[in-house]
């Protein structure tokens, strides 16, 4: 996931609003967003080489987020996959506190993470040395630290806030803020050590290429009132749709309220 911006306790009627596009090697072998048949508390693709997820969602309502740490050259050292993080917080913790303080860091490359419950939204990342309860707003986090000022996501963060601005929130405009492929001008252009022409590729929000693109979009909304909504639309190597996997569901406290 190379783009993601949330609004976090700012909504009415969401406590969280989620776009974020999934940019990932082609050649990598994922699957589409599904219940886990081994954990099935968990709704999220998943990366078939080291088993891991990127965005995710389990019955309660929880979410994470991971997206790696751009770094040049590439710190390789770490032996675990960073998907294992957002699929063991889901299946493990309803407390994002607790739950992060127990993450052994060294055992991973660089990763950003987000971890939301039904009442906390906390930011850890192995490379920032942040570990951050969120407070109610609207943020941005690409493949740096949380709301670092790259085009992309400064122009996705100012198209979200309009979109997220009534009461009602339509997931496509969300979609459309992520499939903007325009990249930035030449003179805003990051500078992260790569060549420019791969800066330059890497500055859209939706990125197109024969080797490495976006893979997926996802649009993920979880109502104060309980209900759950997530949307994973995913992109071939063309950058055309091939497929859609909608989700609608209410979370168990909020089922178990209507009950009582």
């Amino acid at each position: 996931m190379c783009l993601l911006v949330f609004a976090w306790q700012k909504h009415p009627r969401y406590r969280l609003v989620l776009a974020g596009n999934r940019d990932e090697f082609h050649q990598r072998p994922s699957a589409p967003a599904a219940w886990w048949q081994e954990r099935p508390d968990l709704l999220a693709g998943r990366d078939l080489e080291a088993g891991g997820a990127w965005l995710g969602v389990s019955r309660d309502g929880n979410a994470a987020v991971v997206t790696n740490f751009r770094e040049t050259p590439a710190v390789e050292s770490a032996k675990h996959s960073r998907g294992a993080l957002v699929a063991d917080f889901l299946s493990q913790s309803d407390d994002p506190d607790i739950w992060s303080a127990g993450v052994d860091e060294s055992r991973f490359a660089g990763f950003n993470l987000l971890l939301f419950s039904s009442t906390k939204g906390h930011y850890l990342s192995n490379r920032e040395q942040r570990d951050t309860r969120l407070a109610s707003g609207i943020y941005g986090l690409s493949n740096h630290r949380l709301d670092t000022p790259w085009p992309k996501l400064t122009l996705a963060r100012k198209r979200f806030a309009a979109c997220i601005g009534g009461e009602h929130v339509d997931p496509e405009d969300l979609f459309d803020l992520l499939a903007d492929r325009q990249p930035a001008a030449k003179d805003e252009l990051p500078r992260t050590g790569l060549p420019d022409e791969w800066e330059r590729l890497l500055s859209a929000a939706f990125i197109v290429h024969p080797a490495y693109g976006t893979r997926a979009s996802t649009v993920l909304m979880v109502g104060n009132d309980g209900q759950v909504l997530f949307h994973e639309r995913r992109f071939d190597p063309d950058g055309k749709r091939a497929g859609d996997e909608r989700f609608e569901f209410c979370t168990r406290t909020a089922e178990a309220a209507r009950e009582r």
